[in-house]
């Protein structure tokens, strides 16, 4: 019963904050949206009118509007999902259609926060605390990377460089707190830095050489926070492979179906966090499984 309602709970809690996600990334559009426009760069003037009222608030005044006629919304048209729902995806105020985007970024955190949960209650309880709170933290983080990331092709640096300082907090709590002598402490740092350097230093090797053409710089440093936060050279190496499996599954396709052209700009961020999670959640499992597997076709050739 008490797992129940401490399953709710985060639940709930996934909701509320995907819904905080959600306005996060419009506001940090229309951010990079003014600054475009003031550096001289180009810029969407149609997107730059539609959301140019969001930068017009300060953090103390600051309240949540419909990007299409500006009304600011009350408290009930803010509930998690269910306002949506009870308008049926559109404002209550113009009725113009809200999308999909709102709703997909508050289930989307919501399961996060869930499987993560379990995950953790798992391998340590209802120990650490503070530790799960600023993994959840840096899921919401991630989360709003990837919706950035999914549709403009930009990590942005205001959330990328919160969540290096956080990644690297967390990493140095874990390895104060999980490693039991000195030996242990030193072991857990040589993996930490080379789950840094496999993810980190790998694509600024790529960012080098392509000279920034064949990925940003952007996907560097969250190559260096995923690294610090998965602390094992091992599970940054499946990190890597999880997140090239995922995009040759959906390149693939695309190339063959023709949605897709081989001068079609693939975000990579995205398919990096989808790996990272992946690994995270379900990595001892996918590599145990692995080393079954190899294992028993080892044997299987000796016996030939």
């Amino acid at each position: 019963m008490e797992n129940l309602i401490l399953t709710t709970i985060i639940g709930f809690l996934g909701l509320v904050m995907g819904s905080f996600a959600g306005a996060t990334v419009w506001r940090i559009r229309a951010q990079q949206l003014v600054r475009d426009k003031k550096d001289g760069e180009q810029y969407d003037k149609t997107e730059l009118k539609r959301l140019l009222p969001l930068t017009k608030s300060s953090l103390a005044n600051d309240r949540s509007r419909c990007l299409h006629c500006h009304h600011v919304l009350r408290w009930y048209d803010l509930l998690p999902l269910v306002s949506w729902i009870s308008t049926k995806g559109r404002c209550r105020y113009c009725k113009q259609p809200i999308g999909k985007f709102e709703p997909l970024m508050e289930l989307g955190t919501a399961a996060t926060f869930l499987l993560f949960y379990h995950y953790w209650l798992q391998h340590f309880g209802f120990d650490l605390l503070w530790l799960f709170a600023g993994w959840l933290i840096a899921l919401v983080l991630l989360v709003i990377l990837f919706a950035y990331d999914l549709r403009w092709y930009l990590l942005p640096d205001v959330i990328m460089f919160p969540l290096i300082g956080l990644s690297a907090l967390v990493a140095f709590i874990q390895v104060s707190l999980l490693s039991t002598s000195a030996d242990n402490i030193v072991g857990s740092l040589l993996s930490l830095l080379g789950s840094v350097c496999i993810l980190g230093g790998l694509y600024f090797g790529l960012w080098l050489a392509s000279k920034g053409e064949w990925i940003g710089f952007g996907d560097v440093k969250l190559g260096i926070a995923l690294g610090l936060l998965l602390m094992d050279w091992k599970a940054a190496l499946l990190t890597l492979f999880l997140a090239n499996f995922i995009g040759t599954l959906i390149v693939i396709p695309g190339l063959l179906t023709r949605r897709l052209s081989r001068q079609t700009q693939i975000p990579f961020g995205p398919l990096l966090i989808a790996g990272f999670f992946i690994t995270v959640v379900g990595g001892e499992v996918i590599m145990t499984g692995y080393m079954n597997v190899s294992t028993w076709l080892s044997t299987t050739l000796l016996m030939l």
